[in-house]
């Protein structure tokens, strides 16, 4: 990577700047780029934007006002200072960083330079293209709100300030990549959040140096949390503005990335990621039935398949009242070489349905239960009760909230099934005890992973296995150590 550019800074003299701001925006080869020129006060004056990330509207009525004020003032001590009282905008600052001003052109605003000023006048009419919010795909509810994040980060802070209308709910923002200088903001509420954990966020994302953030959140996460090999989730996505506000209520920091629909929600444990919005629109009783039916699918949908494996290969395990689990028939194919092609089979339908267009999703589901779920068991390369207990795995895995969470318990489930595979029952018990102490280990951001089970918190582990009624809701969550943790005083008091 090339060394950092030396700082530069505007110079008084027109032409100078000119031909330097020339050079750094290919003015002569990027289409996207331009400059208006204009003459007021006799002085040059160059208006510099970005074709495509502008409002063409606001850039006309500044150059309207700007033509119309030298008839109104036909002469002015101070021109520079008459041209900055009559754009007619309401954001516009004064800098004296070329660097800057290039960075805020390549954003989406404008920057006026005049003849005989070392400085720009700088005006945000940024207008990003993008699609409104809709709600989103992965996370529907049947009642609440239909409005989600879109790739517009200006769009997202908006969603987030009107659900909070807190004088001190903070939105920071910085630039992160070498090249790509992509917007972040930081999403939290001052009096609450722990200011220690805010100085290791910031302190992450300053170390960042890359060119870009091409994949935007994802490489943020990756960057901030040192994920490496891991593959189960330690921060939560959520493209909704009523659960990314509700956690920064509790004291989390939300991270939001320009280019993305999708916010990172931190600290994060691995029981954020098994709840639903779903939950908190039904009654608390309702609530509590859902997050239990969704545990315990989640559990099912891991330990099913290997556990039924480890039983069908050792049948003299089978209590007698069981004796039905296992496999009635023979085939050719032996039985894990059966549940190895399955869960593969089962993947790859998945990958498929992701990328195939919506009008052949219908021919897909067909094809698919033909082949797996008909012809596959009538050749004999399948036992009925193989496919029996590898779909039932696979609806357990998508009535996982998290779509992260998903994969990786995936993937525990194919260690799970190998170790079966290769050590019998003794693999069973090693893969488990492993699984456990890989989770218990993991501490994101010096956050325990498996909080509140461990380290044990008696309270928060009710309210993450029962949906407790807002009301009774008092104190904020101690994992994100914040400053005010009251979230409510009893009506009683």
């Amino acid at each position: 990577m090339k060394s950092p550019r030396k700082p530069m800074n505007f110079s008084h003299d027109f032409s100078e700047n000119e031909a330097i701001l020339k050079q750094r925006l290919g003015l002569d080869q990027s289409f996207d780029v331009g400059v208006r020129k204009l003459n007021i006060f006799n002085r040059e004056v160059g208006i510099y934007y970005l074709t495509g990330l502008v409002d063409n509207l606001y850039i006309i009525e500044i150059l309207r006002e700007l033509m119309e004020v030298e008839g109104r003032l036909r002469r002015v001590e101070q021109p520079f200072v008459t041209i900055k009282n009559h754009l007619a905008h309401i954001q516009v600052e004064e800098t004296e960083s070329m660097d800057h001003a290039i960075t805020q052109v390549l954003s989406g605003l404008i920057f006026v330079i005049v003849d005989g000023e070392a400085k720009a006048l700088v005006a945000d009419v940024r207008s990003y293209p993008g699609r409104g919010p809709e709600e989103p795909d992965t996370e529907r509810v049947v009642r609440g709100a239909r409005d989600g994040y879109t790739e517009n980060i200006i769009f997202n802070t908006g969603l987030t300030r009107r659900r909070i209308r807190d004088e001190r709910l903070r939105q920071e923002i910085m630039q992160v990549g070498v090249r790509s200088k992509t917007d972040i903001c930081l999403c939290y509420i001052d009096g609450i959040v722990d200011p220690g954990f805010i100085k290791i966020i910031k302190k992450e994302l300053k170390a960042i140096n890359i060119d870009g953030l091409t994949m935007a959140d994802k490489v943020v996460e990756e960057y901030i949390v040192k994920q490496g090999l891991n593959p189960f989730p330690l921060v939560r996505y959520t493209e909704r503005p009523d659960v990314a506000a509700t956690h920064i209520l509790e004291g989390h920091v939300v991270i939001i990335v320009d280019t993305s629909p999708s916010v990172v929600i931190t600290p994060a444990t691995i029981f954020h990621h098994v709840q639903h919005a779903e939950e908190y629109r039904q009654a608390p009783a309702v609530g509590t039935f859902l997050r239990w039916m969704r545990l315990i699918g989640i559990l099912f949908s891991l330990l099913i398949v290997p556990f039924w494996l480890l039983l069908a290969i050792n049948q003299e395990m089978v209590p007698p009242a069981l004796d039905f689990i296992g496999v009635n028939e023979n085939k050719n194919i032996p039985i894990a070489l059966q549940v190895i092609f399955a869960e593969a089979g089962i993947e790859l339908l998945r990958m498929a349905a992701i990328h195939t267009p919506s009008p052949l999703a219908t021919a897909l589901g067909l094809v698919a239960a033909l082949l797996i779920g008909e012809i596959a068991i009538e050749v004999g390369y399948f036992t009925s009760e193989v496919i029996l207990y590898v779909s039932l795995g696979a609806i357990g895995m998508f009535a996982t909230p998290s779509y992260e969470l998903g994969v990786a318990l995936r993937i525990a489930r194919y260690g799970l099934i190998l170790s079966v595979i290769f050590l019998d029952g003794m693999g069973f018990v090693v893969a488990m005890t492993l699984l456990f102490f890989s989770l218990v280990r993991l501490a994101p951001l010096q956050r325990p992973y498996l909080w509140p089970f461990l380290p044990f918190d008696p309270p928060a582990l009710y309210q993450v296995l029962c949906r407790a009624s807002v009301p009774t809701l008092r104190w904020r969550p101690s994992i994100v150590h914040p400053q005010d943790k009251i979230r409510q005083t009893p009506t009683s008091e």
